[in-house]
């Protein structure tokens, strides 16, 4: 059997005012714990000093211990490995087959409730099992092509940086973020993006999830009614929720999110959040028509536009569009956008852009949230960013997921052509398909994930009952293989 490496024992309690001798208790202690599975068979004891030092008792009751287990059989020695629990015990004291370690007894008196109560935020955050979300591959959504990102590239740049890291990279970080990151960070907005931003108001987050989070505290207060896209991200509702908002579902057509709808529903709304350059979940771009009329209604009402940059990067039928902070001119936008999704989901950097005059505020808001992002991540982000490395992976990367799209359009017209109308296969990692009305895309996703495919229901991002159902198919992590293979099983579920 291979000797496990030492490891911390569970909380050993001695009674010194007690009746029986220090060495009988040790012994009975780590009868019990054997006995219950707390230590392993082949796991490391401490040398009986370190023992004795640990528990401040003299090392001579602690040898009287061992000695005894080790003559009944609890422990055995190992030459080079020290004293280690058995591989096998007495027959006597060995628990069941199969038996689970007994877990500790609830407090004397205290009965264990049906239900056990949550705040009304965290019951309206809970969501149905998402059976979907199991599988890897085909047609998972988010998930980029993780096989095809620069590893190597990226691993020198974190191993350079965890040799040499400095005593005050390895300290506590600025709330928000690194200053050389930020930098690089407003360099690449202003060139592809068009935002207007400096390093002074670049706050780095773990996300677009976590920048909602940070936005939802300090631009809102209970109560405050804020726009959302109908559909739209569920993972903003949930934020804006935690926040106490009371959402305001506002449908979208062809150009976004319909502006005089909103203002029929909640003119005097706080806050608006909107997916304008890759609208989530359908994928409609936001026409500029309706950027100027949502940026003069946050203006008038003196409203906040939270501008989610989802999926930007990656637009086949042309340049990638301006963003609507590029176009605010009185400072209205707080503009989000992540590397995750970019660069691989356990990255967990993203970004903001927030207006001068509220540095202070979110930066008192991030200080409260979790304190600062990896520093060893963002020193090695930077560098990726400003050696190029960036900009090269996001154009290898526009080219697979082109062939992956068109690999995706050309399975659904061969196999399901009669039962998927695809919209807004334009940009993204993912499109959206409606469903025959008649069918449940709920039930299709969970059979989908029987048979190993992913696919989320459209329907579970609205807030009210959509008229029509449909599945979000991503595929930047799906070969093509997987991809035609994905469609022939779900045309199994239809």
């Amino acid at each position: 059997m291979q000797r496990l490496a030492a490891s911390f024992l569970p909380p050993v309690a001695l009674n010194a005012a007690g009746g029986a001798p220090i060495y009988q208790q040790l012994s009975e202690w780590f009868r019990r714990a054997i006995i219950d599975g707390h230590l392993r068979p082949g796991q490391r004891v401490p040398s009986t000093r370190a023992l004795a030092s640990e528990l401040q008792v003299s090392r001579i009751p602690v040898l009287s211990a061992y000695e005894q287990l080790l003559a009944e059989g609890y422990l055995e020695t190992f030459p080079g490995a020290g004293t280690c629990v058995a591989r096998s015990i007495p027959d006597d004291a060995a628990p069941a087959a199969g038996a689970k370690p007994r877990k500790a007894s609830s407090a004397p008196g205290v009965k264990k409730a049906a239900t056990r109560s949550v705040s009304r935020r965290a019951a309206q955050m809970r969501a149905p099992a998402q059976t979907w979300l199991s599988n890897m591959g085909a047609f998972r959504v988010g998930l980029p092509a993780l096989d095809h990102f620069p590893s190597e590239a990226w691993s020198r740049l974190v191993n350079r940086h965890s040799r040499h890291m400095p005593l005050e990279a390895m300290a506590y970080g600025d709330p928000m973020g690194l200053l050389p990151f930020r930098q690089a960070i407003a360099e690449y907005l202003g060139t592809v993006r068009a935002v207007q931003c400096d390093a002074s108001q670049i706050v780095v987050t773990t996300g677009s999830q976590h920048s909602l989070q940070i936005c939802a505290h300090v631009l809102l207060d209970a109560g405050d009614a804020v726009w959302v896209e109908e559909p739209g991200y569920p993972g903003a509702r949930q934020a804006l929720q935690s926040a106490g908002a009371q959402l305001v579902p506002v449908s979208v057509d062809d150009e976004g999110i319909r502006v005089a709808e909103g203002k029929r529903l909640a003119p005097l709304a706080r806050a608006a959040y909107i997916t304008p350059s890759h609208q989530f979940p359908l994928g409609t771009t936001m026409s500029a028509t309706r950027r100027m009329q949502l940026l003069g209604w946050a203006a008038q009402n003196d409203a906040w536009i939270i501008e989610d940059d989802y999926d930007s990067e990656y637009r086949f039928g042309g340049r990638p569009t301006m963003s609507l902070q590029g176009l605010d001119t009185e400072a209205r936008v707080i503009y989000l956008g992540t590397f995750s999704k970019v660069m691989f989901p356990a990255l967990r950097l993203g970004y903001m852009v927030v207006p001068k005059d509220l540095a202070a505020a979110f930066h008192a808001g991030r200080d409260a949230m979790d304190t600062f992002s990896s520093t060893l991540y963002q020193l090695a982000m930077t560098d990726f960013i400003r050696e190029g490395h960036f900009a090269r992976h996001i154009r290898r990367m526009r080219m697979l997921y082109t062939q992956r799209r068109s690999a995706v359009l050309e399975a659904i017209h061969q196999h399901l052509g009669d039962k998927l109308e695809v919209i807004g296969a334009e940009a993204g990692m993912q499109l959206a398909a409606l469903l025959p009305p008649e069918v449940n895309d709920v039930a299709v996703s969970r059979k989908a994930a029987e048979l190993g495919v992913s696919v989320r229901p459209l329907s579970l991002c609205y807030l009210k009952p959509p008229a029509r159902g449909g599945l979000i198919l991503g595929y930047g992590g799906a070969t093509a293989e997987e991809i035609h293979d994905g469609i022939r099983k779900l045309k199994l579920c239809l």
